[in-house]
């Protein structure tokens, strides 16, 4: 990837924009209607379609600051359980997708943590007409004075799976993997988080309507002191 620091934040800006115009857009839609909407049940649901959108663009912006932003805290681990949550608000608009959580540990290193929650959204963008996702990470046995090896790998199970070449390339260093763009930024952030730390991102087709991500960290990030215990 020969894309620029700056320019590559600039994509994934341009992706986290791209993905909260919709909701933003119907706010400003609903706060127009009401605003000449006399009749009680127009302007009732005129509510329920404002209080939708406001879900929506929390949730997006609460998984934007884990999967891309140094949400967090200033910690070297991410909780699993908030990583959870921030997947499943992401995924809470499409009612034909099920997701399956997985994951063993508590807490996870930030780079694994930003590695699962982007795979979870590619891998969701690719279930186009819904189906399973589900997602797990876990733990090696400890060595030396960090942890052992993480791996994370997410199943997607659907009708139909449609993954953009691009995305495949970005993600596992693939031929056309050097032109970055706002679609593909995400799959580059994962590819290079994890070949920062020695590690691979695999993509493969297992059997018929199924598709498997993985990303293997050899060695973990080292779980770090709470902030406040560091002097």
């Amino acid at each position: 990837m020969t894309t620029s620091a700056v320019d590559f934040a600039s994509l994934l800006c341009s992706r986290l924009c791209h993905d909260l115009l919709s909701p933003v857009g119907a706010l400003n839609n609903g706060l127009e209607l009401l605003a000449d909407e006399t009749d009680p049940a127009m302007r009732a649901r005129c509510m329920e379609l404002l209080a939708e959108s406001a879900r929506t663009s929390a949730a997006k912006l609460k998984f934007f600051r884990l999967a891309f932003g140094a949400a967090g805290g200033f910690g070297d681990t991410v909780d699993a359980h908030e990583a959870r949550s921030a997947l499943e608000g992401l995924l809470a608009g499409n009612k034909r997708l099920a997701l399956g959580w997985l994951v063993e540990e508590d807490t996870l290193p930030k780079p694994a943590a930003k590695v699962l929650l982007n795979l979870g959204m590619i891998a969701g963008d690719a279930l186009i007409r819904g189906g399973r996702l589900d997602v797990g990470a876990e733990q090696g046995d400890s060595t030396g004075p960090g942890r052992g090896s993480l791996e994370v790998v997410l199943r997607a199970q659907g009708p139909r799976l449609v993954l953009d070449p691009a995305l495949r390339d970005a993600l596992t260093g693939g031929e056309a993997a050097a032109e970055v763009t706002a679609r593909t930024a995400a799959a580059h952030l994962v590819h290079a988080l994890v070949t920062a730390a020695g590690g691979r991102v695999q993509v493969d087709a297992g059997e018929e309507g199924v598709l498997l991500f993985g990303a293997t960290f050899p060695a973990a990030v080292p779980m770090a002191a709470p902030v406040a215990a560091r002097t």
